[in-house]
């Protein structure tokens, strides 16, 4: 991502473009599987925080969203080729993503749900993912089926 991209997307993120989801990663240096580039790391967390920023805005009005990443293993496996570019890995085998993540929701300043919960999904080359086309369309995929099971079902 070209720097003046790269600028446009931290004066979004300092915005209200994420006001129903608060996302923090959570020493993410120790995380299992994160890019080791930092300007990839910090568009891989822009990308996140933007996907859940938009599934929070199923939430009902009021209430709003905080998650905290406490580990990632992105799908596929990362291998570096040369100094300016790794390469990603997709083969379908036991490099599937992992989220664990811890997730709050509050309405009118009151903590309403919460939880903790461990993300996987070992068949994401099979079946249909909306967001094949996208980066980390398979980590989105799985924070759909997450929000949808562990958070919208409660209301």
């Amino acid at each position: 991502m070209n720097k003046l991209i790269h600028a446009a997307l931290l004066v979004a993120v300092s915005s209200s473009a994420f006001a129903g989801a608060t996302v923090t990663f959570v020493d993410i240096g120790k995380m299992t599987d994160v890019p080791r580039d930092y300007q990839k790391r910090d568009d891989m967390q822009f990308l996140l925080r933007e996907h859940l920023s938009l599934l929070s805005e199923k939430l009902p009005a009021g209430q709003a969203l905080k998650v905290e990443f406490l580990d990632i293993d992105l799908a596929g496996d990362e291998f570096p080729r040369v100094a300016l570019r790794d390469i990603r890995v997709l083969r379908g085998q036991a490099d599937w993503p992992r989220i664990h993540l811890r997730y709050l929701i509050e309405q009118d300043g009151k903590v309403i749900s919460s939880g903790d919960s461990k993300l996987s999904d070992p068949g994401y080359m099979m079946g249909v993912n909306r967001y094949d086309r996208d980066l980390y369309g398979h980590e989105k995929q799985m924070l759909d089926d997450w929000f949808r099971k562990d958070v919208l079902h409660q209301h």
